[in-house]
């Protein structure tokens, strides 16, 4: 209290950590049930509402969910919020429709085979009620259009007999069991029917009406083919609405989504020598509010921000944010963990989150001499390394997330695990879940409390579970049970994760 007018407030400290509650599964597995290759779920995406996810899985399949307690609890949010009660919503989300957007193809120049395997999925804006997402395999993009259609009937033409003569209508019941036979000119031989004396006034046809039924309609609108000669990796929207990329190894390709025969190469690192080659393009993303700012990172752990006003081709970036490499650290296994599978932006866009083999790293795009936190996800697996080579484990690609307020990122693991860091000031949340639906039986109780170094500016490294080969409850890990695919609600601390063919819900 300051003179008795001013109250002096405390700073307020990072924010507890979350519970996480289990919410709901689609397509759980029953015990010893086989997992079917093409069910297995190999991208997730929610809109940017939240009140839409999608999947796509290795059979080329879409499948879209939509929320419902925002629905169901309109009444009841108007009623808390009069009482000024907190809204404590359950997320709920039901199956909305699915759709097949992908088929396999064969290359015939090439004699490969094309797998119809959704590596991602984006939601672009939504018109006229109707949604809009793009989805790729390794070649093709292709533009959805989900709309609920009214189904079309043809009205009834079989009208009761005594009806038939004052409607002006040859007709027979519809209720008849004696057959009746049309004549020419409208005549009738039944014996239920007396042709008018002077013929009818007119000749009815049957009429097409629309009924308040409504189906979902799945209708590709274009097809964005022929311009990756190697595996496309990454699709992005733009801020604009109006146009997108998609990445492959080795370029990168801006696309207007209204012109599907036409794209513009805007990074090329493919080198004169394929022999000269030493990095690939893994990742690419466009900056949530600045249309003409991209990031992509590469298998070396770089990622290079680039502005598209500088030039028409931007292999020259503006800038480079990467670690440096400790010394005497090189192994023959550094360049491979250090490749880059997945950046996000966070929803201001001042923060990008990558994911290597073994780390989350939080970047500021307004510092590129390092990351300000680093996060160990995989350390108690460097001793398995070789093993992991071995069993191309370690070349699994992991994505990542952030939530809508920045406050948390999250990332997979193996054995259906997944852990969720705190990255505000101060925090040292850090949780380990498992896709089930108990979550916390697998949770790192005592995770160990974050280092800090370099007081000018503030670098973390947080550590999960790091116990070589077994997490905090003593159980062996299982490298053929792995979480790859995850997305943050945003706009809710809720959680979607793909373990195999079933998919998680989780909110806190």
């Amino acid at each position: 209290m300051n003179g008795g007018d001013e109250v002096v407030t405390a700073p307020a400290g990072p924010p507890q950590p979350l519970d996480w509650k289990f919410s709901q599964v689609f397509g759980e597995r029953t015990a010893g049930e086989e997992v079917q290759e093409v069910d297995i779920i190999s991208a997730i995406e929610f809109d940017k509402t939240g009140d839409h996810l999608a999947t796509g899985d290795r059979g080329g399949r879409v499948v879209l969910f939509e929320r419902t307690d925002t629905k169901d609890h309109d009444a009841l949010r108007r009623d808390l919020e009069r009482t000024n009660h907190p809204i404590n919503r359950h997320p709920e989300f039901r199956y909305k429709t699915e759709f097949q957007s992908h088929e396999p193809e064969f290359d015939y120049l090439k004699s490969l085979e094309i797998e119809e395997k959704i590596n991602k999925i984006r939601w672009c804006q939504t018109a006229n009620r109707a949604l809009f997402l793009l989805s790729t395999n390794d070649k093709t993009i292709k533009f959805w259009k989900v709309q609920e259609k009214k189904v079309k009937k043809i009205s009834e033409m079989n009208l009761d007999p005594p009806k038939a003569v004052g409607n002006g209508c040859v007709a027979s019941s519809s209720n008849s069991n004696s057959p009746t036979l049309c004549l020419a000119n409208g005549g009738s031989s039944g014996n239920d029917f007396s042709f008018p004396p002077g013929g009818l006034p007119s000749l009815r046809l049957p009429v097409v009406v629309t009924s308040q039924e409504t189906n979902l309609v799945a209708r590709c609108r274009r097809v964005y083919a022929h311009a990756h000669d190697y595996h496309i990796n990454s699709i992005s929207n733009n801020s604009d609405g109006e146009t997108f990329i998609s990445a492959d190894d080795l370029r990168i390709n801006l696309w207007n989504l209204e012109i599907s025969n036409q794209s513009f190469n805007i990074v090329d690192v493919k080198p004169a020598n394929m022999e000269d080659l030493t990095e690939v393009i893994t990742s690419a993303e466009f900056h949530p509010t600045h249309c003409n700012m991209l990031a992509y990172s590469s298998s070396k752990g770089s990622i290079r921000l680039i502005d598209l006003r500088q030039s028409a081709l931007c292999d020259s970036h503006a800038k480079l944010f990467e670690e440096p490499e400790a010394p005497g650290s090189r192994s023959f296994f550094t360049e491979i963990i250090a490749s880059i599978s997945d950046i996000k932006f966070a929803k201001d866009g001042r923060y990008m989150l990558s994911r290597d083999y073994m780390t989350l790293k939080l970047w500021d795009i307004n510092m590129d001499s390092g990351p300000v936190s680093t996060f160990q996800v995989h350390e108690y697996l460097r001793p398995k390394l070789c093993d992991l080579y071995e069993n191309d484990s370690i070349f699994d690609k992991f994505e990542c997330c952030l939530s809508g307020d920045g406050l948390r990122v999250a990332t997979g693991s193996y054995s259906n695990l997944f852990r969720i860091f705190g990255c505000a000031p101060g925090s040292t949340e850090a949780t380990t879940l498992e896709a089930s639906k108990n979550p916390m039986r697998r949770q790192v109780q005592t995770p160990s409390r974050p280092s800090r170094s370099l007081s000018s500016i503030t670098r973390v490294v947080r550590r999960g579970a790091e116990t070589s080969g077994v997490d905090a409850n003593g159980n062996s890990f299982d490298f053929t049970t792995k979480l790859l695919h995850l997305a943050w609600h945003p706009t809710e601390n809720s959680i979607a994760c793909a373990a195999a063919n079933s998919l998680y819900m989780y909110y806190a």
